[in-house]
């Protein structure tokens, strides 16, 4: 019998990273995450300090570049495009969401 041993870190939307711990948890190097910051790909929540402070989007954010660079082998200019497009289809989704709900009260 195999037991296969899985950590689990539970992060609420509150809860703020720095660089380190965000290359820690996403897999990125500090220098893939600055580049992406760079981009505007990954957006600190204090973008004037010296150190950056990142939210738990950003860590959702630089997991999934983590995986498409894993399995596509993108370089940090094609994990920003990637990125960009991925947050535009979900804000896109939350309008076309919204739209529906204002128009579920409305059909006949």
């Amino acid at each position: 019998m195999k037991i296969e041993l899985t950590e689990v870190l539970w992060i609420d939307q509150y809860q703020e990273l720095s660089l380190a711990d965000l290359a820690k948890l996403s897999g990125l190097s500090e220098t893939e995450l600055s580049e992406l910051v760079d981009c505007d790909a990954i957006v600190p929540v204090n973008t004037n300090s010296a150190e950056w402070i990142f939210d738990a989007g950003c860590l959702v954010m630089a997991k999934t570049a983590c995986r498409l660079r894993n399995d596509f082998e993108l370089d940090t200019q094609g994990l920003s495009v990637a990125l960009t497009l991925i947050t535009q289809i979900h804000d896109l989704e939350t309008q076309l969401h919204d739209l529906r709900a204002q128009l579920s009260g409305r059909i006949f």
